[in-house]
């Protein structure tokens, strides 16, 4: 009997090894297989200087480069896939919201130096080993493809648009973004946002009359550099979507533009608003030239208030926005008396980077308030 029991086992060890090696083909077949398979699917997208770029559907390792571009993911909530960022970002940033929200950031490995007028360093980017490049202003269709040929990594160029805040061309780079790391949805939303914030901006000034409507003055705003109130900006986006009479509109020019002071003496805003990037700027020109400043009808009148600085590494969406409601709080009291910017404020940062950062940025620059310059 023991002989028999034997070989009946002996015969039966085979089949019982097949059938377990079965089980397991079969949880491979069902688990680990089609996930190989899925991260070799592909897709293909048109970035925002017309290439056609292909990249695998599952994207876990991000790096963004050139002003602006690590924004966009801080937006759509993708900043746990970033595994590098530019040595610029590492440094002290005031104004940077989305630094300030994760500050953690800085502690990932550095992928070049980073900056408006810097080429990609290729040799940094592979190394951190990233599925997908974003990139946003260093880079050209042609030099696009080039450092794709380079790194042999997918390159995605973003475009805030020609005014950098409020374009269409911002609205696709942050879908575009959200698509490609699995955030649709979150992108979706920040573009709703973005958009319905726009809109309530415009239809609160609407209706009111152009004649009622005061002259308006932004200056002291910053670029590469502080500088004083000759530093203005034409179409400013805090005033252009509140419909105010930005006087500076009247050149015909748009983006950053030196006005002559005795141009500022003849348009004599009614509203004198100060960047509190180059406020220090105003107030070391005022002990120079306090005749000019006290000739000021805006001055005389009590009528100078402050701007958050929010180009920095270009424009920090958040901050525009707020900056536009604090400028209608104070033009258009009527049509704003129900928001109270601070609180504006924070709503704003906590939607679009999770934290509400107003005390921060006050703390930074001063926040929203009257100003008396010279005192």
């Amino acid at each position: 009997m023991k002989k028999v029991i034997a070989l009946l086992l002996a015969l039966l060890m085979p089949a019982l090894l097949l059938t377990g090696c079965g089980d397991a083909a079969g949880t491979k077949e069902s688990g680990t297989v089609p996930a190989a398979a899925a991260q070799v699917q592909k897709q293909k997208i048109t970035d925002l200087v017309g290439r056609e770029v292909e990249i695998a559907v599952l994207v876990q390792r991000v790096v963004a480069i050139g002003p602006g571009a690590l924004r966009l993911l801080a937006y759509d909530e993708g900043t746990s896939l970033v595994v590098g960022i530019e040595e610029t970002e590492k440094k002290p940033s005031p104004g940077r919201s989305y630094m300030l929200a994760y500050p953690d950031l800085k502690k990932l490995p550095s992928i070049g130096q980073g900056g408006p007028d810097t080429a990609p360093n290729e040799e940094s980017l592979v190394s951190v080993k990233p599925d997908v490049i974003f990139v946003n202003s260093l880079v050209d269709k042609e030099k696009a493809n080039q450092l794709q040929a380079k790194t042999g990594i997918p390159v995605v160029v973003l475009s805030y648009g020609p005014l950098a805040t409020f374009d269409e061309d911002l609205y696709r780079s942050l879908t575009m973004v959200g698509m490609i790391i699995g955030k649709e949805k979150r992108a979706q939303e920040v573009v709703s946002y973005l958009k319905q914030s726009e809109k309530d901006l415009a239809e609160r000034t609407e209706d009111v009359p152009a004649e009622d409507i005061p002259k308006v003055y932004v200056g002291a705003v910053s670029m590469k550099a502080k500088l004083g109130i000759e530093s203005t900006q034409a179409k400013y986006p805090p005033f252009k979507f509140i419909g105010a009479k930005n006087v500076v509109d009247e050149t015909g020019k748009s983006g950053t533009v030196m006005i002559d002071k005795e141009k500022i003496i003849n348009w004599d805003p009614d509203i004198l608003f100060l960047d509190e990037g180059g406020y220090t700027v105003v107030t070391d020109d005022f002990k120079k030239n306090p005749a000019f400043y006290q000739s000021l009808r805006a001055v005389k009148n009590g009528q100078v208030y402050s701007q958050i600085p929010y180009n920095n590494y270009t424009t920090n969406i958040d901050t525009a926005f707020a900056d536009a409601y604090y400028a209608g709080k104070i033009i258009f009291p009527q049509q704003f008396q129900d928001i109270d910017p601070i609180k504006k404020s924070d709503e704003i940062y906590q939607f679009l980077l999770g934290k509400p950062l107003y005390a921060e940025m006050a703390r930074d620059f001063g926040g929203f308030k009257k100003l008396e310059i010279g005192k």
